[in-house]
């Protein structure tokens, strides 16, 4: 009987597109379904690295990818706000999570595949509900990858008959370490382990690979799986680069420990398969969720030396950031558009807080004459340009990701804001333009007006500090105090204007003197103007 390998190729690499499309859109459905979720887990519970495992475990699950959730982690970790040893946590707990799959392959549901896309496809099409559309990904998905399966096990059908194949495969029970190669490269190729089990599965099930031949490349796509993340650590700092280090080291120290440990570890699987009557499916799930959750207890008391060691192997210190963009990395823009959006809002703290260094700056050049703030003042103005301006590329290119109706508003907020933050950068220079061209002109102003000023730019410099408190806290009580003070620094301000017409009129002050000192009071209600779009959009819940 002649086998006819193009249609073998065809439906074999059709199944696998098929798979690997199914899985991500049951990860999108997930992801987008746990929305600001995910965000506020990964905020919130990863201050130790047991919390940050039960983190990656949940995320891994709901992206369904463990080199996902390490590709975000490394992002994360590159722009500051996770630690080594945090995101070692996260990646071990990544590594349970993605077994998720291999257990759902396990049920063995092919025969209701092609309903379930029906239904899924019926929630995304006849219903604008947010809710049941993100459900209907979800089953979609999992409809996919098991009619995925079912079109891969038919193609793979035919090499039965195939002496050579079958010859072959039965070799990679005497040749571990070929098998370690094998998922390795396999993995590396695919870049999804997930898809190597589900491949595995079907041909253990299929009698074509022994459970001994198995494991191996089990094991090895394990360590395929690290590529992604040090793919995306390559051009990161030296922090991103150690935790794909930590990737690879965590997998390749399990993997050799259970090659050591190969042969009870396989008699274990068969005792468990036949005991527990498992399916041959369940049973490579079974051996691929005991490999993750043992190599995690094994290692979770060794993460500091894992940290240690390869802060060894990869030397070094990142440079402070300290005047650009540190937060918007656009790995996660893809990987997880949520956590991206709560970057882009950290990055929008950080543009207020340049923002209120240069008002601060000017105010001490209006203060003093020193050339070295209006210097200052300048160094920030030209940070609070590029930040801006990478903070709105970074919008613009998150906008064209899935973000539900509240997160698009958030988004466009968080545009708005930037705007409101530049412009606040941009009037404390025109208050260093302003008094360069008094100290040339030789312009002075009277003690009370001085105090005035002085008055004016302290209210002025607490509604921007308060403003980003608000921002920061999403504190309400303050937000609407803060509405109250920007209606009584306006009254001050008109109260200053008044009383500097006086001391013109009454020959305090010389018209020159008089015209200037208007110009440098004027910045200050602008400035608290766009203080207030902040608070407002808080107020509004939109940012």
């Amino acid at each position: 009987m002649s086998v006819n390998w193009q249609e073998i190729a065809f439906g074999f690499f059709g199944g696998l597109g098929l798979f690997l499309f199914s899985i991500k859109y049951m990860g999108d459905g997930l992801q987008q379904a746990a929305g600001d979720r995910l965000r506020f887990y990964i905020d919130k519970y990863t201050s130790n690295p047991f919390l940050g495992i039960l983190v990656g475990l949940a995320m891994s699950a709901l992206i369904q990818s463990s080199s996902g959730v390490t590709v975000i982690t490394v992002g994360l970790v590159s722009a500051g706000l996770l630690t080594l040893r945090q995101a070692i946590g996260i990646v071990m707990g990544a590594n349970i999570g993605t077994t998720v799959t291999s257990f759902l392959i396990g049920f063995n549901l092919g025969d209701y595949a092609l309903p379930m896309i029906f239904i899924g496809a019926a929630l995304l099409f006849f219903t604008s509900n947010r809710r049941l559309n993100n459900i209907g990904r979800i089953i979609f998905g999992v409809g996919g990858i098991f009619f995925s399966l079912n079109i891969m096990g038919d193609a793979m059908g035919p090499l039965k008959t195939v002496p050579a194949f079958q010859d072959y495969l039965a070799t990679l029970g005497d040749k571990p370490i070929m098998g370690v190669l094998i998922g390795t490269g396999l993995t590396m190729l695919i870049q999804s382990s997930a898809a190597i089990i589900g491949i595995l599965q079907g041909l253990y099930a299929g009698h074509l690979l022994d459970l001994q031949g198995s494991i191996p490349i089990l094991l090895g796509s394990n360590i395929g799986t690290c590529i992604t993340a040090v793919l995306a650590a390559i051009g990161s700092n030296i922090a991103a680069k150690r935790v794909a280090g930590a990737h690879v080291l965590f997998n390749v120290v399990g993997t050799v420990l259970f090659m050591i440990l190969l042969v009870p570890f396989t008699s274990l699987m068969q005792w468990m398969e036949v005991h527990f009557n498992l399916t041959p499916a369940m049973t490579v799930a079974f051996a691929h969720g005991t490999f993750n959750i043992t190599n995690t207890i094994l290692l979770f008391p060794f993460i500091g030396t894992l940290a240690f060691v390869v802060t060894k192997l990869i030397p070094g210190e990142d440079e402070a950031a300290k005047y650009k963009a540190v937060y918007l990395d656009k790995i996660i823009l893809k990987q997880a558009p949520a956590i991206a959006l709560g970057n882009a809002k950290k990055q929008l703290i950080h543009l207020g807080a340049f923002a209120t260094q240069a008002f601060e700056a000017a105010f001490l050049f209006v203060e003093t004459c020193n050339e070295k703030y209006a210097d200052k003042t300048q160094k920030f103005e030209d940070t609070i340009n590029n930040v801006d301006e990478e903070l709105t590329k970074y919008l613009i290119d998150l906008s064209s990701e899935q973000l539900n109706q509240h997160e698009s508003e958030i988004l466009s907020s968080i545009l708005d804001s930037s705007r409101d933050l530049e412009r606040i950068g941009d009037h404390s220079i025109s208050l260093v333009h302003l008094m360069e061209h008094n100290i040339s002109k030789d312009i002075t102003f009277s003690p009370v007006a001085v105090q005035e000023i002085d008055q004016l730019y302290h209210e002025t410099h607490r509604m921007i500090l308060d403003s980003l408190k608000v921002v920061i806290d999403n504190d309400l009580p303050l937000a609407n105090e803060l509405v109250d003070r920007h209606k009584d620094i306006a009254h001050l301000e008109r109260r200053i204007r008044k009383n500097h017409i006086k001391r013109m009129n009454n020959g305090e002050c010389t018209p020159l003197a008089g015209v200037n000192f208007i110009d440098l009071i004027t910045p200050c209600t602008r400035i608290t103007d766009h203080a207030l779009n902040l608070v407002e959009k808080v107020l509004e819940n939109q940012i």
